[in-house]
């Protein structure tokens, strides 16, 4: 395979497992804040990930040079995360993916600013074509609650998250300094793990860890290792060799992974409406995959 066609392969997987992440997200949502909640994923993803990187390439001296880049790839990504799980205390989970697949506009928009990456007219329609199919399923196939604009306060919390994902994209291509991207993603998740911890420290002394469900402790597992520590190597290898746009593009996809979830977890299926925005949303994806 060639380096872009691994990127792609690097993509379809981090849709998949991203999306288990909303679906156990709302079942434990209830249960713990957010904040105490990412900080235990992020440093179990940490010490998962830092001991993967040692085993593997190693983790060179310079690796932390300029470690304010860290900072600022760990601050984005973790306030995406925080916001996230507070926002599925009220929003369904296919609502929820359904705002996460306008993150390739806004990833698009902070391409061309940091990196100059210029937006074909394909891929703007692309885009449009997507937008519109998430707007669909955020207002569940209501028209006249698109018309008067009214989303649910999860969704308008999960937007402002989505808008520090969409930075992080084109960010790892404008820090990178040659970094392999296991490495370049420890150092990003020790910056979440400890910015995080510092933001929630009281909740986390706060939380009754031993009375936690279940349902709270399988998603800590799943989020540190599928839906973190393997999905932010995925995105950092996609975001090295695709633009920034269509690296985005397979958020595309959630909506259609997560439906998968949730009827896999007994929840069953959206309204038949609902699953033409998806579609429309699946439409984007081929026009956005598609060489210029």
């Amino acid at each position: 395979m060639t380096d872009r066609l691994r990127g792609h392969a690097a993509m379809l997987a981090f849709s998949g497992l991203i999306a288990g992440s909303f679906a156990l997200g709302s079942m434990a949502a209830p249960h713990i804040a957010p904040t105490a909640l990412n900080a235990v994923r992020f440093i179990l993803a940490s010490v998962l990930l830092g001991s993967a990187a040692w085993a593997t390439v190693g983790i060179p001296r310079a690796t932390w040079q300029a470690p304010w880049r860290y900072l600022l790839l760990g601050g984005s990504m973790g306030l995406y995360f925080v916001m996230m799980f507070e926002a599925l205390k009220t929003a369904a989970p296919v609502s929820a993916a359904a705002v996460f697949t306008l993150t390739p506009i806004m990833s698009g928009l902070f391409g061309y600013i940091l990196l100059r990456q210029v937006m074909t007219p394909r891929m703007g329609v692309a885009l449009a074509i997507g937008a519109a199919g998430a707007l669909w399923v955020i207002f569940d196939a209501d028209l006249q609650a698109l018309m008067r604009f009214e989303m649910g306060r999860g969704e308008v919390i999960f937007f402002f998250g989505c808008i520090a994902h969409a930075f992080y994209t084109p960010l790892v291509r404008k820090l990178n300094r040659g970094e392999r991207p296991i490495v370049f993603s420890f150092g990003a998740m020790v910056a979440a793990a400890g910015l995080i911890a510092l933001a929630g420290w009281s909740d986390m002394r706060g939380t009754d860890w031993l009375g936690l469900p279940a349902i709270v402790w399988i998603t800590i597992v799943y989020t540190a290792v599928a839906a973190t520590a393997i999905t932010f190597v995925l995105l950092q290898y996609a975001s090295l060799r695709l633009p920034s746009a269509k690296v985005m593009a397979y958020t595309y996809l959630t909506p259609t992974w997560v439906i998968c979830w949730q009827a896999a977890l007994g929840h069953g299926l959206p309204p038949r409406m609902t699953l033409v925005g998806v579609g429309l949303t699946t439409v984007a994806l081929m026009l956005l995959l598609k060489d210029e």
